[in-house]
């Protein structure tokens, strides 16, 4: 090995050199200094830029806004009409509202039902057939007006135009006038014999209860006859064609029915009571 510089470990006899570019040997030092001096250059401005920063940033003092100002802006800028462009409208948000109380009414019923959820499923389908079965077996709840009503309105008419209109209503399918007025045949006939007296403002179910003293053998039918006419009129039920047909029997039975001698009305206790006959 040489003493100026040269391969550390000599070459084995016989091997050949290791090949060399052309003008790579006598240009390598100058490439490899230009390229050393390049990167120093780059490293030192870099060096004293960062070593200028704190100086520069240091010369004027921080930008602060205290904490009041700084809300009052961030909410006027929030408040811009940019940031609410897709918010939901008043009812769905409304609507949102009512969902998240179910929601959470639903949690609180299931946590506090066994079972939990399920259990609660449980509970609402068990409520639900009882109150189906009520439902079939009474039938549509019945209101009962809160002040019966006159029977008759403010023109008089006889028995036989009344049972002519309520046969008019049966033949168009107009099964609740056709009750009706076949109800008011049946007082005014009643009337019209002397076995009740001409009262205005009489309701059915006075009617009624007058007329079973008269003729006790039609007492029931006459109170059911008294309810089925309340029910249409005032309670929101609708008639059938079997209740019509039952009140036109009634007022057949009744027109063929012999009152019995002692009656209530007044006009019959002055006179002998009169035979019953039809029309």
């Amino acid at each position: 090995m040489s003493p100026t510089g040269g391969a550390l470990t000599a070459p084995h006899p016989g091997s050949l050199p290791p090949p060399t570019l052309p003008g790579l040997a006598d240009g390598a030092p100058a490439a490899l200094s230009r390229t050393a001096g390049r990167a120093l250059a780059a490293l030192a401005r870099a060096g004293g830029s960062a070593a200028s920063a704190p100086a520069r940033s240091g010369d004027r003092p921080p930008v602060t806004v205290p904490r009041d100002p700084a809300r009052e802006a961030a909410r006027r800028e929030l408040s811009r009409d940019l940031y609410h462009q897709n918010d939901p409208s008043l009812l769905q948000r409304a609507l949102n509202t009512l969902w998240d109380w179910i929601g959470d009414l639903f949690d609180s019923a299931s946590a506090a039902t066994p079972g939990g959820t399920l259990g609660l499923l449980v509970v609402v389908l068990a409520v639900g057939a009882v109150l189906a079965a009520l439902w079939w077996r009474l039938g549509t709840p019945r209101r009962r007006p809160s002040s019966a009503a006159a029977l008759f309105g403010d023109r008089p008419r006889s028995a036989a135009q009344h049972r002519a209109a309520a046969e008019a209503h049966a033949a168009q399918g107009h099964w609740n006038q056709a009750l009706q007025e076949r109800m008011r045949a049946l007082v005014r006939a009643l009337e019209e014999r002397a076995l009740l007296d001409t009262r205005p403002g009489r309701t059915a179910d006075e009617a009624a209860a007058e007329a079973g003293r008269a003729l006790p053998a039609h007492t029931d039918r006459l109170r059911t006859a008294a309810r089925d006419f309340d029910d249409v009129t005032y309670g929101g039920r609708r008639a059938t064609e079997q209740a019509y047909r039952r009140m036109a029997e009634l007022d057949l039975d009744v027109e063929r029915t012999t009152p019995r001698p002692a009656a209530s009305s007044p006009r019959t206790t002055a006179s002998p009571a009169r035979p019953g006959t039809a029309g």
